[in-house]
């Protein structure tokens, strides 16, 4: 794999992350975010043919070369608002576009409801909103969560003897990959420890969730965006429950669905192709 990137870190007020930037330095501001147990390196088809643009393509804490959240801090997608918006400020950026995928898609919406004067615009894929959860569904899963932080420290992550074998092990994850996608996640999400590798990603992100948004304050938070919105659907991806495919034709977003895994943009060149074509578009305007 040989792409034109320079590989950087911020110290955060709180934290100290890495990422990939591409892009001209007077390119549009973007910030982009990949998916759970993913990396930077998620953006390595599609950023290099995004034209015009300035992308900070992060390690989220607890992923890739990232530092790991304090003892005690948790992992919930709303913390990595801060994360986004303490990048920003690391560049001089008061406004900027935020790009997507899963996880880094919701993050984004999140933020974008949150404090819709600093996002100008958003491009997402595969993602909109959290798994959400009612209140009578709350005591039990903060319940598991509780229990399962008890017993956090006792677990061992798995360790691969090749690193080809930790390449397979990630193709048959969730949201399954290319054997090309996986080795490009497994280059910068390993690392060498006694007896082979294992993943860096903090064990902590496998935990439960102690807490879930309701579905009427996740939607609260797409209601409040005031900015573009492109929102990709992959035909094959995590998208496709009739429910949720009705939700996404309801909102404002320009919406398109292209064919593909979840990782449509980085299984293969011509997933990355489509997804750019249409970004490229859409920052265009």
């Amino acid at each position: 794999m040989s792409v034109a990137f320079e590989e950087i870190r911020l110290s955060l007020p709180h934290i100290e992350v890495a990422a990939h930037l591409y892009g001209p330095e007077d390119g549009i501001p973007v910030i982009a975010l990949h998916g759970w147990l993913d990396n930077a390196a998620t953006f390595s088809r599609l950023a290099p043919l995004l034209e015009g643009i300035r992308i900070v393509a992060l390690d989220l804490p607890g992923h890739g070369h990232s530092d790991h959240r304090p003892v005690g801090a948790a992992y919930n997608i709303w913390d990595y608002a801060h994360d986004v918006l303490q990048t920003a400020e690391q560049f001089g950026w008061k406004k900027f576009s935020l790009l997507g995928h899963s996880m880094g898609a919701i993050a984004s919406v999140l933020l974008a409801g949150a404090m819709p004067e600093r996002i100008e615009r958003l491009a997402l894929i595969d993602g909109v909103i959290p798994y959400t959860g009612e209140a009578d569904t709350a005591p039990q899963k903060l319940g598991e969560s509780l229990q399962a932080l008890l017993s956090v420290d006792n677990k061992r992550k798995p360790v691969y003897s090749t690193f080809e074998d930790a390449v397979a092990a990630r193709m048959k994850g969730v949201g399954a990959v290319s054997h090309d996608a996986a080795e490009r996640l497994a280059q910068r999400g390993l690392m060498p420890v006694p007896g082979g590798y294992t993943w860096r990603t903090d064990a902590r992100l496998m935990l439960p969730s102690p807490m879930r948004l309701s579905r009427a304050h996740a939607r609260a938070f797409v209601d409040r965006i005031a900015c573009p919105a492109s929102l990709i659907l992959a035909e094959q991806g995590l998208m496709t429950q009739t429910e949720m495919l009705n939700y996404c034709k309801s909102l404002p977003f320009q919406l398109h669905r292209l064919a593909g895994g979840h990782h449509l943009h980085l299984d293969d060149q011509s997933g990355a192709e489509a997804v750019a074509a249409v970004f490229n578009q859409f920052f265009e305007t």
